[in-house]
């Protein structure tokens, strides 16, 4: 899972990012809520963990703008804003889950789980491009419903492009991308993998942009 953390505070932001990697998630964290704000319209995030009380920017004015902008990444609001009516408001104007300081890790970590098992049945199973299917779950590849043999790394490989078809993805921006998930992933061995991944599902998805890197269209019929 992809986490967006928006969170001012050094020793709750340090915390959460080392229990959430070591619980096997990948996780970008904002300080600046300004920079947080822009940042779920460059990655597709899983869930976002939100607080309140930010420098620049209320918390509840960056959902609020989200939801304006049809963004629907399930949003956890994380703050120590407890009373019952402030509690009301986060879920009003568009929270999906509320969790007040001080808090459990634990916890945090159960709700961002069952928040995404309820997105998952409430949007499709698959990710879709051209004639490619994807099953983030069950990790599973089809081409016209046939099965594509691809490893997990290639799988996870595609699965970023799918979720960022159109953008121009830098080896670099990948490579850190993809870093919790294997950490030894270099720009020479990424390489090797689309190279892989082209010949199992065909030449036509993943583009070359010199000078740039890759992007992912839908072939042209």
């Amino acid at each position: 899972m992809k986490i967006l953390l928006i969170e001012d505070d050094n020793l709750i932001g340090d915390g959460i990012v080392s229990a959430f990697k070591k619980f096997g998630f990948s996780i970008d964290w904002f300080e600046d809520g300004l920079d947080g704000q822009e940042a779920i319209f460059m990655i597709n995030y899983d869930a976002v963990i939100l607080d309140l009380s930010l420098p620049n920017i209320d918390g509840l004015d960056i959902l609020k703008f989200w939801r304006e902008k049809n963004i629907k990444t399930p949003v956890i609001i994380l703050t120590a804003r407890d009373a019952i009516n402030q509690r009301v408001e986060g879920l009003t104007k568009g929270a999906d889950d509320y969790l007040c300081k001080p808090f459990s890790l634990a916890e945090l970590h159960a709700r961002v789980i069952a928040l995404n098992r309820r997105n998952y049945n409430l949007v499709k199973e698959y990710l879709e491009i051209g004639d490619i299917k994807l099953y983030p779950l069950e990790q599973k590849v089809l081409k016209n419903n046939n099965i594509v043999e691809l490893t997990t790394k290639e799988i996870k490989i595609l699965e970023l492009f799918i979720l960022n078809k159109g953008i121009v993805l830098s080896r670099e921006v990948i490579v850190e991308k993809l870093y919790d998930f294997d950490k030894e992933l270099n720009s020479n061995a990424l390489d090797v993998f689309i190279h892989a991944i082209r010949k199992k599902i065909g030449n036509d998805y993943i583009k070359t942009v010199y000078g740039a890197g890759y992007k992912l269209e839908e072939p042209k019929k």
